[in-house]
């Protein structure tokens, strides 16, 4: 046989034939983008199939919010009055201060008991360096909120080098700095706060600006100012990475929806006195927070430990220092929401921290939408918890109800929003999603 015929053509032989060959590869267009062209029925197409997977968010809080106010002021036309939400925004600020340091801890799947008993230190140390000692009482401030982080990381460090659990660690907390506030407070029992600096900033008769009627509208103003301008340099940011962004009416909507909540906030507190000073720091507490944890890497390694630790721990983030560092995160906010709790009676007594102090910070970060198993949620759950809260306890008081119904109906609200938390994370599980 010839050469010529015993020889295979192979430049074509591993070829399809031309009808058979691929198509070539379409890249994956961005579901964002796909709902944003098609509009509103884009949004709302996104929106149910949210619920459906579960994505419920901040929608739970804000459906029962309105439930309960709707409900108290059917039975007490007092309840939505300027005066009555004045007081709900002052007294929330204090126990939201603590549950701000609980959002970080629950973002890792851990809990704090100690809170509590770190907030009645605090006020007690306090005391007695700007009272008992006449320290200067803003270096008093800063002195007590050190010593709060640096008991934070005490339970940190326990918890991260050590191995013990942080449900116990932190119930030795709970115990032991209760045992030294009493220690450091004495046979006085109690010490008297002057209604100056600090303490006068945080009382119950300071508002923003000095009642002046415009300081309200102007925190409104800058409020979407900074929620506008931030929106937007996100919007530049993205555009010039190529990534899917914002669109500027969508922009212009939230903010809009913004104005009119802000606006319509501050008509109502200024009929009576304006703006709590407790309330204003509180606020800009949460807008800082809610940068750390969304726009800074510390904020990312948080939410990667919490989602799972051994991932996070071969992506290279240093576990041990990110666990210290928010347990001591939530010692020095415990220290400033008992700064705030002092300020509401100008004392710092033996039953600081004490009752269910710590069942309420709990609570608020838990019903707020701050996720029990980590790595779910935000600081702004801390916010929509005390709100809440001091809506069924100020309610229940107009209504002259007995105290231990109000524990009932918060228990019942906190077993709710666990409820729905576990029910979504097992219908994001089904859908993919978690």
């Amino acid at each position: 046989m010839s050469s010529d015929k015993s020889t295979i053509d192979t430049s074509k032989a591993g070829s399809p034939p031309a009808d058979e060959v691929p198509p070539p590869a379409v890249a994956p267009i961005d579901p964002r983008l796909l709902v944003r062209e098609e509009g509103f029925k884009g949004y709302l197409t996104e929106f149910k199939r949210k619920l459906k997977g579960g994505e419920l968010g901040s929608l739970p809080v804000i459906v029962a919010l309105i439930i309960i106010w709707t409900i108290f002021q059917l039975n007490n036309s007092l309840f939505l009055s300027s005066a009555n939400m004045v007081n709900i925004s002052y007294f929330l600020a204090g126990t939201g201060m603590l549950a701000v340091g609980l959002v970080f801890v629950l973002l890792l799947g851990e809990i704090d008991l100690s809170v509590a008993s770190v907030s009645g230190l605090a006020s007690a140390l306090f005391a007695v360096f700007a009272t008992t000692h006449g320290m200067n009482p803003w270096l008093a401030v800063l002195l007590t909120v050190l010593i709060g982080v640096g008991v934070g990381c005490v339970h940190g460090f326990f918890f991260t080098k050590i191995g013990v659990p942080a449900f116990v660690v932190t119930l030795a907390g709970f115990l032991g700095w209760n045992g030294l506030m009493l220690w450091v407070l004495g046979d006085t029992g109690s010490l008297t706060l002057a209604d100056k600096g600090p303490m006068h900033i945080l009382g119950q008769r300071s508002f923003f600006m000095n009642q002046d009627i415009a300081g309200a509208y102007i925190l409104a103003t800058v409020g979407v100012a900074v929620l506008l301008i931030a929106s937007l340099v996100e919007q530049a940011r993205r555009r010039k990475a190529g990534v899917p962004f914002r669109p500027t009416t969508e922009i212009l909507i939230r903010a809009g929806a913004l104005a009119v909540v802000g606006y319509v906030a501050a008509y109502v507190l200024n009929k009576t006195a304006g703006v709590p000073n407790a309330l204003v720091i509180f606020l800009v507490t949460l807008v800082v927070c809610d940068f750390v944890l969304r726009r800074t890497t510390f904020g990312r390694k948080v939410f990667a430990l919490g989602g799972s630790i051994e991932a996070a721990r071969r992506a290279g983030i240093n576990v041990d220092m990110v666990r210290i560092a928010v347990f001591g995160i939530a010692g020095g906010f415990a220290a400033v929401g008992g700064l705030f709790l002092a300020g509401q009676t100008y004392t710092a007594t033996l039953q600081a921290g004490s009752g269910n102090l710590l069942m309420l910070a709990i609570a608020a970060a838990v019903i707020g939408g701050t996720s029990l198993f980590g790595g779910r949620g935000n600081v702004w759950s801390a916010l929509l918890g005390m709100l809440v809260i001091q809506s069924i306890q100020t309610g229940l008081d107009l209504l002259n109800m007995d105290y231990s119904i109000q524990l009932m109906i918060t228990a019942a609200v906190l077993l709710a929003a666990v409820v729905i938390d576990s029910v979504s994370r097992r219908t994001q599980k089904t859908s993919g999603r978690a």
